[in-house]
C-alpha cells in the first residue's frame, strides 16, 4: 500500500507539472522537455557507461538549433530521417541475442538521436502552421497513458502469454491487445472533440504511437537488463527514472511526427 501510494504521488506531481507547462505557454513546454532530455541522456549515460559530457552539449545544440533556429523543413526531415534510421538499428539490437557491444561512436550518435532526437520531435509535435496546439500534444500524452495503464490492468488480469520474456518477463500479449484496444477508444473519443486532425486519423496516429512506443519500451528494458539494474535511475520515487518514464514518448515520436506530415501533405 506505502508503494501503491509512493507512485501515485508522484504520478500526480508529474502529471500536474506536464499540464501546467503545456497550458502556461510554449516556452514553458519547450524548457521542460529539454530539462527532460538532458535527465534522460544522464541516464542513458550510466546504463551504457559513456563518460563525458560532450553529448550534453550536442544535444543542446541540436535541441536549440531545431526548435528556434531551423524552420526549413528538408532540414527538419533530415534529422527526422536520422533519427528514425538510429531508432530502427536499436530495434535490431533489441532482437538480436547477442550483448550490447556498441563502440563509444555509436553509443554518443544512438544518445544523441535516440534520446536527444526523440525529445526534440516530441517538442516539435505541438507546433503546427506556427500555432501551439495544445491539445494535439495533450491527446498524445493521453493515448501513451491510456495504453500503459490498461496494458498493466489487462496484463494482470488476464494476462498469461509473455510478449517477450528474455528482455521484459512481466509484459504479455493479452496486455499489450487491451491497450491498444483501449488507447484506439480513446483516439477515436479525442477525435471528436480535437479539430486538427480527424477521428480515423487520430486511430491511425494511436496505432503508430502504441506500437512504436512499446517497442520503446522494451528497448529501453533490454538497454537496463545489460546494465543489470532494475530502473535508469531513481529521480521519480516509485517510478524510476526519467527515461523509464519518457521511454515510450521519445522512441514514438520521430514516427508520429511523420505520421502527422503525411496527414498535413495528403490533406
Amino acid at each position: 500500500m506505502k508503494e501503491i501510494l509512493r507512485r501515485a504521488l508522484t504520478g500526480a506531481v508529474y502529471i500536474i507539472i506536464l499540464l501546467s507547462a503545456v497550458f502556461l505557454n510554449s516556452d514553458a513546454f519547450d524548457f521542460l522537455f529539454m530539462s527532460f532530455g538532458l535527465a534522460c541522456l544522464y541516464e542513458y549515460k550510466k546504463l551504457v557507461h559513456l563518460k563525458g559530457y560532450y553529448i550534453f552539449i550536442a544535444y543542446l545544440a541540436l535541441w536549440w538549433a531545431y526548435i528556434y533556429l531551423v524552420h526549413d523543413q528538408i532540414l527538419i526531415n533530415i534529422l527526422m530521417f536520422i533519427t528514425i534510421v538510429v531508432d530502427i538499428a536499436l530495434l535490431f539490437f533489441l532482437f538480436s541475442k547477442k550483448k550490447e557491444s556498441f563502440s563509444l561512436a555509436q553509443k554518443f550518435i544512438i544518445g544523441l538521436f535516440y534520446v536527444g532526437g526523440g525529445c526534440i520531435f516530441l517538442t516539435m509535435i505541438p507546433y503546427k502552421d506556427n500555432e501551439f496546439a495544445k491539445l494535439l500534444i495533450m491527446g498524445i500524452f493521453i493515448l501513451i497513458w491510456v495504453n500503459d495503464t490498461f496494458a498493466y490492468l489487462v496484463g494482470r488480469s488476464l494476462g498469461r502469454t509473455k510478449l517477450y520474456s528474455a528482455v521484459s518477463p512481466k509484459k504479455t500479449v493479452e496486455g499489450s491487445i487491451g491497450g491498444f484496444i483501449f488507447a484506439l477508444l480513446a483516439a477515436f473519443i479525442i477525435g471528436r472533440f480535437e479539430p486538427l486532425i480527424d477521428p480515423l486519423q487520430w486511430m491511425i496516429l494511436a496505432s503508430v504511437i502504441v506500437i512504436t512506443g512499446s517497442l520503446g519500451d522494451l528497448i529501453e528494458s533490454k538497454f537496463k537488463r545489460i546494465a543489470k539494474v532494475k530502473d535508469s535511475g531513481a529521480i521519480l520515487p516509485g517510478h524510476g527514472g526519467m527515461l523509464d518514464r519518457l521511454d515510450s514518448l521519445i522512441f514514438a515520436a520521430p514516427f508520429a511526427y511523420l505520421t502527422l506530415y503525411i496527414f498535413t501533405y495528403v490533406s
